[in-house]
């Protein structure tokens, strides 16, 4: 690194300082100093006290994200363009690693000089408390969508394990259908081929069309070992190859030896075994039917969880909705996540709650970030409880976690946008300012509490003027 003055007309390079006075100029000029860095050179780096306005004479100052202690490329300033500190900037210390790209020159300006220089040109002041506002909603843009895209990459991570049982239950179930009804052909030929009377075959047919429960009976891991031993004692009698497979598959239908013995007894002998099993194969197809039925349905579920999430059915105009309807499904959205942390849910809800005026997926956003920062405070097991009451003109939203709370000198700042506990590269301080500004926009506010074991976030939400 070169240090060296820097002339007047070499800071009008800069775009913002490129038709000041000569005298503005001059005062930047003498009180600013020029940087040279070669290609590659670190030029600020995380944990850096941030210091200088930095503005590019020549070259490129590519700056990196550090996420998950993986370096991100970030943004690049280019020569003309004006970085770092602005006047009345919070930025205290770099977030960041900033690398000359190409032999690099910089102007620099340190912060301290600010309230002097607000004196000599308040024109520039302005060009740069400016170029700070739009520098910090691109910034908000962009880490608003990081933020979205990371937590829909934890969102799908979650889905994709829901999607993936129901999914496998129905692969098993078909495999085992195919199985099932390739033998059925075989089997009734059998069965007819010993000529059982009309009444035999409609007493079998009943057994076979009865209805069967969802789960199999309930008992004891003894009551059914004994069930099963005497069911396929009784087959193999009957000779029937397999005894002990085709026993709990009748009884898992519900039938007993009770219930089979006058039936079978009606058949001819030789006629035994076929029918058996076809009866047992027929009762197992249509479990497995009910298996695939409950498999599709979570499937149809999870769909319209997410569907209701993200508001796709829906324009994005402000509606009269159902907080408890967004609750449910940013709840059922984030259950992997819960399930993982063994973080037990507890859902009080106000009944007849009246409706709110805003917009579901803003309001998802709100409860998304809310817990997920509840169950990353949370240690394994911890407890969450999601309470709902009407306040006056007001619905309020409480998301309450037992964790060790937020630290007395920490909760004064904790919606500050880029304010964060999380460590470097686990959160950008971006969540709760959000938050806050989505219930800003929906007339109303956001409010926080926390001692150890009581952290409470409290959502107010005006209730919807009903038309006339």
């Amino acid at each position: 690194m070169l240090i060296s003055p820097v002339l007047p007309a070499d800071l009008t390079r800069i775009d913002t300082f490129a038709d000041l006075p000569l005298a503005t100029l001059e005062w930047l000029a003498s009180h600013g100093e020029r940087r040279t860095y070669a290609s590659n050179d670190t030029i600020m780096q995380p944990g850096d006290e941030a210091e200088f306005m930095v503005a590019l004479l020549r070259g490129s100052l590519q700056f990196y994200a550090v996420r998950h202690g993986n370096r991100e490329p970030a943004f690049r300033i280019e020569a003309g363009q004006i970085s770092g500190v602005l006047p009345y900037s919070r930025l205290r210390i770099i977030q960041g690693t900033g690398v000359a790209v190409g032999e690099t020159e910089v102007f620099l300006l340190h912060r301290n000089l600010f309230p002097e220089l607000e004196h000599v040109s308040p024109e520039l002041v302005q060009r740069l408390v400016g170029l700070m506002s739009d520098r910090a909603r691109q910034e908000a843009r962009t880490q608003e969508r990081d933020d979205k895209l990371r937590a829909l990459g934890k969102l799908s991570a979650g889905l994709a394990h829901e999607l993936n049982n129901p999914a496998a239950a129905i692969m098993r179930a078909a495999e085992n259908l195919a199985t099932l009804l390739q033998a059925k052909p075989a089997l009734l030929q059998e069965l007819v081929r010993h000529c059982p009377s009309p009444e035999a075959l409609a007493a079998l047919a009943h057994l076979a069309t009865a209805p069967i429960a969802a789960t199999p009976p309930a008992r004891s891991a003894l009551a059914r070992a004994d069930a099963e031993d005497e069911l396929a004692d009784w087959l193999e009698a009957q000779q029937v190859p397999d005894g002990y497979q085709l026993a709990a598959g009748l009884l898992d239908a519900g039938l007993t030896l009770a219930t089979l013995e006058p039936v079978i007894e009606a058949m001819p002998e030789a006629a035994r075994p076929a029918a058996l099993s076809w009866l047992e194969g027929q009762l197992t197809t249509r479990r497995l039917v009910l298996d695939v039925q409950e498999a599709g349905s979570r499937i149809t579920t999870l769909v319209a969880n997410v569907k209701t999430y993200s508001h796709m059915d829906r324009g994005g105009d402000f509606a009269p909705l159902q907080v408890h309807d967004g609750l449910d499904s940013t709840l059922n959205i984030l259950s992997y996540c819960l399930r993982e942390e063994k973080v037990t849910v507890t859902r009080d809800y106000a009944p007849a709650l009246p409706l709110v005026r805003g917009q579901v997926s803003s309001l998802n956003q709100v409860w998304t970030n809310l817990l997920d920062n509840a169950i990353d405070a949370l240690p394994p097991g911890g407890e969450i409880t999601v309470r709902t009451r009407q306040e006056g003109d007001f619905v309020r939203v409480f998301i309450i976690d037992n964790g060790p709370g937020i630290p007395p000198e920490v909760l004064p700042r904790i919606m500050e946008p880029f304010f964060t506990t999380k460590a470097a590269g686990e959160g950008t301080g971006l969540g709760l300012d959000i938050a806050l500004r989505i219930v800003e926009q929906h007339g109303g506010r956001l409010d926080v509490q926390s001692v150890p074991g009581h952290t409470e976030f409290g959502v107010w939400l005006p209730v919807a003027q009903q038309r006339s």
